[in-house]
């Protein structure tokens, strides 16, 4: 049990009961938690005070926890608005916010690499903010590496198997 003159501490999670782990998470968020599972809890607890006592979340991890809400079926996120607001949690205690689709949903995040293989060659493209990295030089688009490497015109996307991959995920 944590002590009540200062603030939880991490320490402290592991000894917690789930009516004690409720009432923090009140505490700390404003809200009950619709799951009673202890150790989901402990954990969601202990990232929102590792995150506090360090300043929060870096830009990067903000950025990157963005990219990955563009791919979430906005049903949930209803689906998550709608509980609170039965929960009656108070309407400036929520945030409404839209995702806005700046890259195509087919591209890998920002520095990761597209790999393929063709006629017995590895080719490895790098995945910029704007554009794309292959054999040293910068390509505005998937089609004008594709271009380069084959000779002739290539919808960059088929090309590089990424059409497929959008496909899959719907």
């Amino acid at each position: 049990m944590r002590k009540r003159d200062g603030p939880p501490q991490i320490e402290d999670l592991p000894r917690m009961t789930a009516p004690q782990l409720q009432a923090l998470h009140r505490e700390l968020f404003g809200a009950e938690h619709r799951i009673a599972n202890c150790q989901h809890l402990r954990r969601k607890i202990a990232w929102h005070l590792q995150a506090a006592k360090s300043g929060g979340l870096p830009e990067s991890v903000r950025q990157y926890a963005i990219a990955i809400a563009r791919g979430t079926e906005l049903r949930s996120r209803i689906a998550d608005n709608a509980s609170r607001q039965l929960a009656g949690v108070p309407q400036d205690q929520t945030v409404t916010t839209k995702v806005i689709q700046t890259r195509d949903a087919r591209l890998p995040m920002p520095g990761s690499l597209v790999v393929k293989k063709y006629k017995d060659q590895t080719v490895v493209v790098r995945v910029l903010n704007e554009g794309f990295e292959y054999d040293g030089r910068r390509f505005a688009s998937l089609s004008a590496i594709a271009g380069d490497i084959t000779g002739t015109r290539w919808n960059g996307f088929a090309f590089f198997g990424l059409e497929k991959e959008s496909r899959r995920a719907r």
